[in-house]
């Protein structure tokens, strides 16, 4: 729940894109690195890799919410294991089975909803088009992030690298794009709680609650409850901005969503 307050936030906030992202990222990493110690481990070479992937996940996921609605970011960004399928082969070295192209097919098929029925302009969804482009490429970058964790857990330092990544990535997040951050020429004290929120407890927290959760639930029941961010997402922001994301929207979103709930239900039971 708690991460699927982002858009909400990102769009209450009225500091630019770029701002949002890095100092989001800033706080995000203060507070990860205080309330995880694993994160403050096993920094290695593969750790910067990783967490180069989650940072432009991170900056992408900001700059397409600023653009369109927050249903289409984190629909098309949950777009990921697509991406997955299609690259493991290439990077990981696993083959796609058959049934996964069925899988393919219809998470492409969701993907050309939002496409296909793109909402108008708004005030909180200025550049649709624009913003979908950017939350694809988020999914990519989140597709990559995935597989770098994959890859890395088969090495010694497989435990910690998750924890270490999620801080890396954040602190890559805010440096690189600190200077089109700046300078701020205003901000209210609200825009600055919610920086503080968006870092502290949006992913902060939210990353600690996941990370202790994941101990005492089966993979499967995990990875459905997971499904409740995308699902909650677009419904703050209706709640808080009155935005609306549109019936294509919607359908693209359910078609994810309920292609990536099958697909995992039905690789529990291998």
């Amino acid at each position: 729940m708690l991460f699927s307050t982002g858009g909400a936030a990102i769009k209450a906030c009225h500091l630019s894109g770029w701002q949002v992202a890095s100092f989001r990222s800033g706080v995000a990493m203060a507070a990860v690195l205080l309330m995880v110690p694993e994160a403050r481990r096993r920094w290695t070479r593969g750790t910067w890799l990783v967490g180069l992937a989650y940072a432009g996940t991170m900056v992408l996921f900001v700059l397409a919410n600023k653009l369109t609605t927050a249903a289409n970011t984190i629909f098309l960004q949950d777009t990921a294991p697509l991406y997955v399928l299609l690259l493991s082969p290439f990077l990981l070295g696993e083959r796609a089975r058959s049934r996964d192209l069925f899988f393919m097919l219809v998470m492409a098929a969701g993907m050309v909803f939002f496409f296909v029925g793109v909402p108008p302009q708004a005030a909180t969804a200025p550049r649709p088009m624009a913003g979908n482009i950017l939350a694809l490429a988020a999914g990519v970058c989140w597709a990559l992030t995935i597989m770098g964790l994959r890859h890395q857990s088969r090495g010694k330092e497989g435990a910690g690298i998750a924890a270490a990544a999620v801080a890396c990535g954040n602190l890559i997040a805010f440096a690189v794009i600190l200077p089109m951050a700046l300078p701020v020429s205003s901000a209210s004290a609200a825009d600055w709680a919610l920086i503080v929120f968006l870092g502290v407890v949006q992913i902060g927290l939210a990353y600690v609650l996941l990370t202790r959760g994941v101990r005492g639930v089966p993979a499967l029941e995990a990875s459905l409850l997971l499904l409740v961010e995308p699902v909650l997402n677009p419904v703050w922001a209706w709640l808080v901005q009155g935005e609306n994301p549109g019936l294509w929207s919607l359908l693209g979103g359910a078609v994810i969503l309920g292609a990536t709930a099958a697909r995992t239900v039905a690789s529990s039971h291998e």
